[in-house]
């Protein structure tokens, strides 16, 4: 098992409560955290890290120098630095492609130079935007759901599978994170760098800033608490559009058990989400967080849809699961509820943010 690992992007919202959920679980391991703080947010993160004992690195993953081999000398590293909106692609690629994929580059050239192994998150969204709006749905009272018959394969009721066809656009997002996928691949080939790959659907729970274009369930129940409006966007305005989540804390017991059997997982790639127990449609958010808080707030349904919006996501987890044996937890109400408890302890700090 390693005994030293660099996660980076580790004052985000993932890497932070990974590095302190795995310092809880293993004392003796030495975790470094090295993040560029760009997110609003993520410097509430620094005293979390130093109470846990966690070393932070201030750098960035866009400039090589950043990444001294020497200083972050660790035996495995942790890749959840991204800049994760599909909306910034469209308005701000440059961020966006130096970020994901420039990054990406030099984390692997970390990598090399120190022999450390990867662990890769990656994301749902390298999954095609046509391909996935061609799913066959069914329009019931509060969601949409995935209809029995398909025509593609890798879709089933329980979700999309890593069998989903990869042709097509998907956003410059996805595409810097499948970019990366790949150049990981040629890294493990070309110099036997151990690597794995998680397709993360939707990760929430408490300390994540959740904003309109990532984040989404975050920010329905700080909506809810602070009494602010929201609206449902595209779609006939009707808020049935479905995304599965999973709990960072149910993220956190795959990640560790994937370091601990490294050998065993090294070359896979997983679509790791919640699954459709765990799905969500906006208007069941809306119940569960007016349940949760007891407050209502105006939704202001909006016709148009947004570039890159789909109407449903669904983690089929059923490989992962198989060979790990692992299983999601912490059911959509409780992670809500979660959420709710973290605002409501810190709500001076978080109201000027959420």
């Amino acid at each position: 098992m390693p005994e030293r690992i660099l996660i980076v992007g580790g004052a985000g919202f993932i890497g932070s409560c990974l590095a302190i959920g795995l310092k809880k679980l293993h004392p003796q391991w030495q975790i470094i955290c090295l993040d560029n703080l760009r997110r609003r947010g993520s410097e509430l993160n620094l005293s979390r890290l130093k109470n846990a004992r966690i070393q932070f690195v201030y750098g960035d993953i866009r400039t090589a120098a950043d990444l001294d081999p020497v200083a972050l000398n660790a035996d495995c590293i942790i890749d959840c630095a991204a800049e994760p909106s599909v909306l910034a692609g469209f308005s701000s690629p440059q961020y966006v492609l130096q970020t994901n994929l420039l990054g990406t580059v030099n984390v692997l050239e970390l990598a090399r130079q120190t022999g450390a192994s990867l662990l890769f998150l990656s994301t749902s969204r390298v999954y095609p935007i046509a391909a996935v709006k061609s799913i066959k749905l069914l329009e019931l009272s509060q969601r949409f759901a995935i209809a029995p018959e398909q025509t593609l394969p890798g879709i089933s009721e329980l979700g999309v599978s890593e069998d989903f066809p990869l042709k097509g656009s998907r956003s410059l997002y996805g595409a810097t994170k499948l970019a990366s996928e790949l150049l990981i691949e040629e890294y493990r080939e070309a110099y036997n760098l151990p690597a794995i790959i998680n397709r993360c659907g939707l990760i929430t729970g408490a300390w994540q800033m959740g904003k309109v274009d990532q984040g989404v369930y975050g920010l329905w129940v700080a909506a809810h608490y602070f009494q602010r409006s929201l609206s449902y966007i595209g779609f006939g305005g009707s808020g049935k559009q479905v995304r599965d989540l999973l709990h960072v804390e149910d993220l956190l017991r795959l990640v560790n058990y994937q370091l601990e059997h490294f050998a065993e997982f090294d070359g896979e790639i997983f679509n790791v989400g919640g699954g459709l127990n765990n799905s969500l449609s906006l208007v069941e958010a809306t119940d569960l967080c007016e349940k949760i808080s007891g407050k209502s707030i105006p939704i202001n349904p909006v016709l148009e849809e947004r570039a890159g919006d789909i109407p449903i996501f669904i983690t089929d987890s059923s490989r992962v699961m198989e060979k790990t044996g692992w299983r999601p937890e912490i059911g959509p109400e409780a992670a809500l509820r979660n959420i709710y408890d973290w605002i409501a302890a810190n709500e001076g700090v978080l109201s000027s943010i959420l």
